[in-house]
């Protein structure tokens, strides 16, 4: 089985300017800068033959290209945050995509979870426990005003995540590109 999903790659000039915001956030586990993303659909574990059938959907999708815009920094977990992240503006080509992508993986057989799209780039992961709220909240509000972009993305890949005591480890398995204009 093969743990993967669906993602925008984060473009180097918006990685860099996310890779230096999370330095200034009280993060204990970062997400490393080569791995910043835009998860379209999260497949969970998969056999090869259904992630081929995914990269035969995906390979037919048509998109429009288009922009990565950061608007602010959240966390999700409520009242016990588990993560950080840079909120990403959810632009008509951006929800136009991720639909057609949760589409394309469940006409190929996977079962992708009915969850609310929230587009996000995670700077880091943490225990509920070992985070330090107070610290957090004050840095959530200071930089709530964060904002980067827009920045153009060419294409969009289904990734491998491994689960190393590390933290994941992903690895581009097939990269499609995205060429209509947006209309």
């Amino acid at each position: 089985m093969i743990r993967a999903f669906i993602a925008l790659p984060v473009p180097q000039v918006l990685a860099n300017r996310l890779a230096l915001l999370a330095q200034m956030l009280p993060l204990p586990r970062r997400v490393p800068e080569a791995d910043l993303h835009v998860t379209l659909a999260f497949l969970g574990d998969q056999t090869e033959a259904v992630l081929e059938e995914v990269h035969f959907a995906l390979e037919t999708l048509r998109a429009p290209s288009l922009e990565l815009v950061l608007q602010g920094v959240g966390a999700f977990g409520k009242a016990r945050p588990h993560s950080v992240h840079a909120v990403v503006r959810p632009d008509p080509p951006l929800i136009a995509l991720q639909q057609k992508v949760l589409t394309a993986a469940r006409r190929a057989g996977c079962t992708v979870e009915a969850r609310r799209f929230i587009p996000h780039v995670t700077l880091g992961r943490f225990s509920p426990a070992s985070a330090d709220l107070p610290r957090l909240e004050k840095a959530l509000v200071q930089f709530s005003t964060f904002s980067a972009g827009p920045e153009a993305v060419p294409a969009f890949g289904l990734y491998e995540s491994r689960l190393l005591p590390s933290g994941p480890h992903y690895t581009q398995l097939a990269e499609y590109p995205l060429t209509e204009p947006w209309r």
